[in-house]
């Protein structure tokens, strides 16, 4: 594999390396201290020569605060603090070897073949590994510097959470971003990279909007300066040199070989030193070998919703607050059958557009492909075959790329050709589909080359070759030829040595050191170590003996030979390949990125299909107008159990651009809420919504603060952090902003949160002037209707019923007639004599507050909590409703007996 090291991801980790013999030997010999070493791991007590040592200790010197994976044979071994580290995270045995400056040097390893399997856990347990690898042979050191000269070692790469291409270790339905923060004169950027399909995108931001950036992309590393207000956002800290705005200008210009930024858009000093500080943590990574990166996309703040971290994380727009996808709305909603649709269904999510052309642009893609179900089936068939040439693509521009990503490549870009080919039929196709048709087609000489030059199915690896095409290169199929041919003489060989030694198990084997070799039972090998026998001993083992013969030797020799040049034949073509691929790179991450919308818009038409979605209607002015609505992923989980979720409206127009919505916990007031803010994003994002009709305006900034808890790290507690997000809004809402509150002010005493709620309620309706959805148990904001003349009142129903509250989850007009609280914390399990006395207390402060106006009145006189008295009260209403319960007239005398009996029990009880 290209860069120096790769694992084939089936491979599962191997047993801990205590049970391998040898401390990572390979054929040369060379261990930690110089010296072949058969035994298993021991402590050993002499120390460690000073060139070995030194060259880790170079190395690691350069790695850092990297994890240093120091290649020995077949093994990356890790050293000292390093050693322990990853032993604790990998769960693998911690030994020791040797002595450095007078102590024991603790050691692990992992075998090269399985450490992908390893890297996956380091760097999610947040490591970066530094990948250091010989990069000489064996004999190339000894022609350097004799026979006990040092095989050399370098980093060939860093690999950080940011810079992964490796399927293995990335999620095939998730972007992958690294992000660097700039900083100039008070101004803010953030440069984005997704290495593995070369996305690069950058957008200058307020100071105080990096964190719900920073929330939009999900990024898996964050790079900022060592000297950046932003460290405690940052993940990785870089000299503050590499965030110079004229070095990051040189940089890009380096990068994409121009004169000038221009072509690119307007970059301010921030992008630059964004931009150029990310390209330079790339460099410093990939040793070498640059990544792909497109040219970047400028974008604008204004051009996407704005949607803060706090609000993202209440609607867990595409991970729950668990962090996990499913329960998202992503989850809910997406039904594409790739994984790079499934990446940009989530981008799309997480930045809902503000242009209606090109929102109006996606609905009218998923109406072609939601009117016609046969359309949408045919694609979506094709779609799941293809593979994901975006990542391919990747994999190769960074060097770590072999036969199988070539071979996915032209899978891929002939199933787009022939994709588009089959919508260029579509009468009258929609302006989207006319823009990246034509991105499907244009491959052909590329497809033709490497349907010629590659088997139908090319391994992962390239070291033991066999994926050029028989009748690729004439030169190649005779070496193949001739190595066959020599393989079938070693086999002629093998029976002519059974006849002419009478040996019957004598076989002729091959391994890394002796090469061909003649193998034969140790109870049969006197005859062969006669001089006259002509077989040269070479090696004795238990039960086996081995040797040569010269006409092995010479046939080996050709078999060696020829299987050499073929697969340096090979591996000629396989670069070739590359860079003919590579030279279209910008093509075919075109081709990919249209794949993607083809997915996305088909899967959300499936959505919207199977949900009886409708299309929704941009307008111009600020309403919010929904009939039918519901909640996507409550819905989805009522669906599983059998129910029917209840559809409800909204209509936030100027004259009611404030609804204020009371009603029982439990009776679906926040699910209200979050479905109408969940609504607004998917229609942006260019979704059908659950609706059975939708009309709004345009959203320029949603808000969401419903529910919260403590953030005991930054020191604040839940109030604090609900009145943060509170404050957040009245200070960013506008006029065309969607906001969806649920019970401010509850987090403190009575009188201060009814006061705080109030002059919310106030500022929301007099200066922000948005539509907003403010749901309460404080009745007396229900007053503000007669003052306040865009506030309307709304409830949502529930009704008791013998003794039990019964949740309509409907919403209706006016305030709502009481909370129930009482009878949700009875529903809840509290005990009934608890619940009783909550009842004596709320009858104290009722009657209080109707006489003198104060909440308190009234409770001087009311006796303390007595146990007997409460259960009295209790066993009364079960009595009572006992009672209620019995139909007398359809009772037989036995049945009537038998009540009275259980009525008598449970007075008896009370």
């Amino acid at each position: 594999m290209r860069g120096g090291w790769g694992a084939h991801p089936s491979l599962t980790p191997p047993h801990p390396p205590t049970l391998r013999a040898g401390p990572s030997l390979s054929p040369r010999g060379e261990g930690f201290y110089g010296a072949r070493l058969f035994a298993t791991r021991t402590v050993m007590s002499h120390p460690a020569p000073t060139p070995m040592m030194s060259q880790y200790l170079g190395l690691k010197a350069e790695a850092q605060d990297c994890l240093l994976f120091y290649r020995m044979g077949d093994f990356f071994e890790l050293f000292m603090d390093d050693a322990r580290t990853a032993a604790a995270v990998l769960d693998i045995a911690l030994t020791a070897r040797g002595e450095h400056e007078g102590k024991p040097i603790p050691m692990c390893g992992v075998p090269v073949h399985a450490a992908t399997v390893y890297l996956q856990r380091l760097i999610k347990a947040g490591h970066r590994v530094a990948i250091a690898e010989q990069v000489e042979s064996p004999a190339e050191a000894k022609a350097r510097g004799g026979s006990k000269a040092l095989v050399a070692r370098a980093i060939v790469r860093v690999v950080t959470a940011g810079t992964l291409t490796e399927e293995a270790l990335l999620d095939a339905r998730a972007d992958n971003w690294c992000i660097a923060i700039g900083e100039v004169g008070g101004s803010v950027a953030i440069a984005a990279a997704d290495v593995s399909t070369g996305r690069f995108e950058i957008v200058e931001v307020a100071p105080d909007a990096v964190d719900a950036e920073l929330a939009r992309l999900g990024a898996a590393e964050v790079v900022a300066s060592e000297a950046s207000a932003f460290e405690e956002a940052a993940t990785t800290l870089r000299p503050k040199l590499d965030f110079d705005s004229a070095a990051g200008e040189a940089r890009l210009k380096r990068l994409y070989g121009v004169a000038t930024l221009d072509g690119f858009g307007q970059f301010g000093r921030a992008s630059l030193a964004a931009a150029g500080g990310l390209v330079a943590y790339l460099e410093h990574n990939a040793k070498g070998t640059m990544p792909f990166l497109r040219p970047p996309r400028i974008g604008r703040a204004a051009e996407t919703m704005a949607i803060d971290a706090a609000t993202r994380e209440s609607l867990e727009l595409t991970c729950t607050t668990g962090g996990v996808r499913k329960g998202s709305l992503l989850d809910a909603v997406d039904r594409t059958v790739t994984g790079a649709g499934a990446r940009l269904l989530g981008a799309d999510l997480g930045a809902p557009l503000m242009d209606a052309a090109a929102i109006d642009a996606r609905l009218d893609l998923v109406r072609l492909f939601h009117d016609d179900q046969a359309a949408r089936e045919r694609l979506r068939s094709t779609l799941r075959a293809l593979p994901d040439i975006g990542r391919a693509l990747g994999r190769l521009a960074a060097g770590r790329g072999g036969p199988r990503d070539l071979g996915q490549l032209r899978d891929g870009l002939d199933g787009a050709w022939s994709l588009g080919e089959r919508l260029d039929g579509i009468d009258s196709p929609p302006p989207l589909l006319r823009e990246i048709a034509p991105r499907l087609r244009g491959h052909g000489a590329l497809i033709d080359l490497l349907k010629r030059a590659l088997v139908p199915s090319p391994p992962i690896e390239s070291s033991d070759g066999g994926y050029i095409a028989a009748g690729y290169d004439a030169a190649l199929d005779d070496l193949r030829d001739a190595g066959a041919g020599g393989r079938r003489a070693i086999a002629a060989l093998e029976a002519e040595f059974r006849t002419t030694t009478g040996v019957t198990a004598l076989k002729i084997r091959h391994n890394g050191v002796l090469g061909y070799h003649v193998e034969v039972p140790a109870r049969a090998a006197d005859p062969l170590m006669k001089p006259e026998s002509g077989f040269t001993h070479r090696q004795t083992l238990a039960g086996v003996v081995r040797f040569n013969t010269p006409a092995l030797h010479e046939v080996a020799a050709k078999v060696s030979q020829s299987g050499a040049h073929a697969l340096a034949a090979e591996a000629a073509h396989l670069e070739e390949l590359t860079a003919q691929a590579l030279a279209g790179r910008e093509a075919i991450a075109a081709t990919a990125d249209a794949l993607a919308r083809l997915d996305v818009a088909a899967g959300l038409a499936e959505r919207a299909a199977e949900g009886a979605w409708a299309r929704p209607s941009l307008v111009d002015h600020a309403c919010f107008e929904i009939e039918g609505g519901r909640h996507p992923v409550v819905e989805a989980a009522v669906a599983k159990s059998g129910d029917r979720f209840v559809a409800n409206d909204c209509n936030l127009s100027e004259s009611s651009r404030l609804w204020l919505v009371t009603g029982p916990n439990m009776g679906g007031k926040s699910t209200f809420l979050r479905q109408n803010a969940l609504i607004a994003v998917l229609a942006q994002a260019g979704s059908y919504v659950p609706a059975t009709k939708a009309t709004l305006g345009l959203v320029d900034r949603l808000f969401s603060r419903v529910g919260a808890s403590d953030n005991l790290a930054r020191g604040r507690s839940t109030f604090m952090v609900e009145m943060v997000e509170t404050a957040a809004i009245l200070a960013q809402a506008t006029p065309r902003s969607f906001v969806i509150l649920d019970e401010v002010g509850r987090g403190t005493s009575t009188y201060d949160g009814l006061a705080i709620a109030w002059a919310v309620v106030e500022a929301i309706h007099e200066d922000n002037r948005c539509r907003c959805l403010f749901a309460t148990h404080y009745h007396e904001l229900t007053r503000l209707a007669e003052r306040c003349e865009a506030l309307s009142l709304h409830h949502v129903r529930a009704r008791e019923w013998k003794g039990e509250l019964v949740l309509l989850h409907e919403l209706a007009d006016g305030p709502a007639d009481r909370s129930y609280g009482l009878a949700v914390a009875r529903l809840a399990g509290m005990s009934p004599a608890t619940v009783a006395r909550a009842k004596a207390v709320l009858a104290k402060l009722e009657a209080g507050r109707a006489k003198t106006g104060g909440i308190a009145a009234g409770l001087d006189d009311l006796p303390l909590f007595a146990a007997a008295a409460q259960i009295e009260e209790v066993a009364c209403d079960v009595l009572r409703e006992d009672l209620a319960k019995l139909d007398i007239d359809a009772m037989s005398p036995r049945d009537a007996l038998d009540a009275l009996y259980r009525l008598k029990a449970l007075a008896s009880e009370g």
